[in-house]
Formats: C-alpha cells, structure tokens, sequence
C-alpha cells in the first residue's frame, strides 16, 4: 500500500491516535479539536467539483484517485455524522456513506480507529432537504438517516420513508435553517461533523460562520465548462466576496503524484446564519 507524501504540515495540530496501516497510507497523522466542523470535496485544476446530473460526478474529477478515496474515507471514519445535501443523495444513487465504503481495503483500520475514538461502527448519516423531493426508496434510508427539513418537507415525506430514518422539521421556512440544524447535530452528541454536501449547502456553511476546516483535493484534471452542461464550483449561489470573503489558513499539503491533498483552517465571521436550500 503506497502512501501519500506530506509536503507541508503547520505545527500543534490535533492528532487522533491513528492506526499504523492509516499513518503510513497518509503520511502521518490526522486529529481535530472538537466541536468541529469539516468539509470535503475533490475539484478540478478549473475549479469544478460537480457536474449535474451526471452520477458520481466526483469520481470522473478525481480520476477515480485511490489516494482520494482514502482521505474519504478516512475522513469518514474520524467523523461522528455526515451531512449531505439532496443534490448528493441524487448523484449517489447507491451509497450508503459508511465509513469504508471509498476505500474498502483498510476496513479494518477504520473499524478500528472507530473502536479507539469509542464511536459506533460507522458515522450518523444527516441528509438536508428543504422542499422533502428526496427519492424514498435510496439505500441509506433503510439502513437508517436523519433527515432534515421544513415543516413543508416533513408533510412530504410523512410515511413514505423506512422506519430506521427518522424526520425532523426545522421550521415553517422553505429552506432548511443550516444553523438551527448544527445545533440539533450538536445536542445529539456530533461533536466532530463531516460534511459532503455540495457548493450551494457548503456556501450557505460559509456564509453563516460555521465551517471550521476545508479538505480540497485538487485533481489534474482540466473539466471544462460548456453552455448546455452544468459545471458547479466550490461555492454555488452565496457571494462571499462582497462580505469580505471566508478567510482560509493552509494548515498542510500532501501529494499523490500529480493529486494535491490541501487542509484548510477557515475563518468564522460571525455573519447572520443564513438559510440554505440544499
């Protein structure tokens, strides 16, 4: 198992007590300070992240790097929920957002790094959804989801999901409150939250102060953009400049041949939280 090279790493960082096969494979260790909240996406070198409706979008962008899919999953295994949004339950048709699931050859070592951090086998899965159009029958509602919504989603989706998933209104607005829902993440013991959600969620995230830390792979590979198909950056429908921006401090670099692997500290403004649609 070759492992990824670090680069840069700034100094102090929290460090989880690892694994060896997880230090080795990413070239040395991973911790957060808790609470936390961490976001993770794979881009492009022309800044693309997504590419509706094409299914599993991410994979074509990473190249379907092996190295990628492991800080995924190690990510995951780290983490004690995951938040996504709609749109990714949609290009996911069939994942269940475990913890090995991106990278099932060291299952063991994120089953056991789990048992070290004395979490359950795999993170809490939350899914954002405003208006409720989510597909009922997707796996992960039968293994078991926490879904987030308004009063108008939870009136949609009564009785059409799996008993294992469980549906929470966020009040009588059309779109979910992302703040209210990282304080009913936190009262439910999420300490640490990973979230996978793409760039209209991760934009409101930014904008409302409430994300600590950014994992960017940066793949080499150029997508392109064209009239007739949509090609989605890192933050979609939030213009953070005219407030000043989310300030961002490189806290390390790592490399897998041409994949860089960058870890972002960010700033939290303190803006009013704004609602998001997911």
């Amino acid at each position: 198992m070759s492992g990824i090279e670090l680069l840069h790493e700034a100094p102090g960082l929290p460090a989880f007590e690892l694994p060896d096969e997880l230090r080795e494979r990413y070239g040395g260790s991973l911790g957060f300070d808790e609470p936390r909240l961490v976001a993770n996406f794979v881009g492009s070198l022309d800044g693309v992240v997504a590419a509706p409706p094409l299914v599993q979008s991410a994979r074509l962008i990473s190249a379907d790097n092996d190295s990628d899919r492991f800080v995924m999953s190690l990510l995951r295994a780290c983490a004690d929920a995951i938040v996504i949004g709609s749109g990714t339950l949609r290009a996911s048709p069939r994942s269940l957002w475990t913890a090995d699931g991106p990278y099932p050859a060291a299952a063991g070592a994120f089953a056991e790094l789990r048992r070290r951090r004395r979490r359950p086998e795999n993170p809490a899965l939350v899914v954002l959804t405003g208006s409720g159009l989510v597909d009922p029958a997707h796996p992960a509602f039968a293994r078991g989801a926490l879904v987030l919504t308004t009063d108008g989603g939870a009136v949609r989706l009564e009785g059409r999901l799996p008993g294992r998933s469980e549906i929470v209104s966020l009040g009588a607005a059309p779109a979910v409150d992302l703040g209210a829902a990282l304080r009913l993440l936190r009262a439910r013991g999420h300490r640490l939250i990973l979230s996978e959600a793409g760039p209209h969620v991760f934009g409101g995230l930014l904008a409302a102060g409430l994300v600590d830390e950014l994992f960017l792979t940066v793949s080499p590979v150029v997508a392109g953009r064209a009239e007739d198909a949509a090609r989605l950056g890192l933050v979609e429908a939030h213009d953070l400049l005219a407030g000043g921006g989310a300030a961002a401090r490189l806290l390390s670099v790592r490399r897998d041949g041409g994949h860089l692997f960058l870890r972002y500290g960010l700033s939290r403004p303190g803006r009013a939280e704004p609602s998001a649609e997911p």
